[in-house]
C-alpha cells in the first residue's frame, strides 16, 4: 500500500525553498496609518464567513453587507473602494478601520502577503509605501508563514 508523500513545509509550498529569503524574520509593528486600506483602485475579498462577521459586527444582514459594501468581481466577492481609493470602511477622519476587530483575512495579513514577499526587492517596495515595514519587533519565520498562507495575495 503506498502511502502519500509528505506534504512540504509550509515554506517549499508558499515560496517554493524550504528557506526563503527572510528566514532570519522580518521586522513589522503596524502605525495604524491607513496607507494600507487606500490608494490605487484594487480588491480586498472577502468570503461569505468574513461577510457575515462584518454583518454581525455592524448589526445589519449579509445581505445588507453584501448590497452595500460589496462588489461582485468574477466569482468572487471585494470590498467596495470611495473615489479616492479609501476603503469603505476607513473613517475618513480618524483613518482608522470602522471593523478592525473583523477584518478580512486579507487586511489581517498585510504586509506578510506572498507577493510581498517573493524578493527582498518585493519588500522594499513594501517598505516605501508602509512606515511600519521594517521596523519594530521581529516577527519569526513561522508567524510570517502563517500569515502569508492566510490567503494568496
Amino acid at each position: 500500500m503506498a502511502s502519500d508523500p509528505p506534504v512540504p513545509p509550509l515554506a517549499q509550498q508558499l515560496f517554493g525553498t524550504p528557506e526563503p529569503w527572510f528566514s532570519q524574520g522580518l521586522r513589522f509593528r503596524c502605525t495604524q496609518c491607513g496607507n494600507c486600506c487606500t490608494g490605487e483602485p484594487g480588491y480586498v475579498w472577502v468570503n461569505q464567513q468574513e461577510v457575515e462577521q462584518i454583518a454581525q459586527h455592524l448589526g445589519v444582514s449579509p445581505e445588507e453587507v453584501r448590497r452595500r459594501y460589496t462588489r461582485r468581481v468574477g466569482r468572487r466577492r471585494s470590498l467596495v473602494e470611495f473615489p479616492n481609493g479609501d476603503c469603505v470602511f476607513l473613517d475618513p477622519q480618524s483613518r482608522r478601520c470602522k471593523i478592525y476587530p473583523v477584518r478580512p483575512r486579507q487586511c489581517r495579513s498585510w504586509p506578510f502577503w506572498i507577493s510581498n514577499l517573493r524578493t527582498p526587492e518585493d519588500w522594499q517596495r513594501t517598505c516605501q509605501q508602509c512606515p511600519g515595514c521594517g521596523q519594530g519587533e521581529l516577527v519569526p519565520l513561522e508567524e510570517i508563514l502563517q500569515q502569508a498562507a492566510m490567503i494568496r495575495i
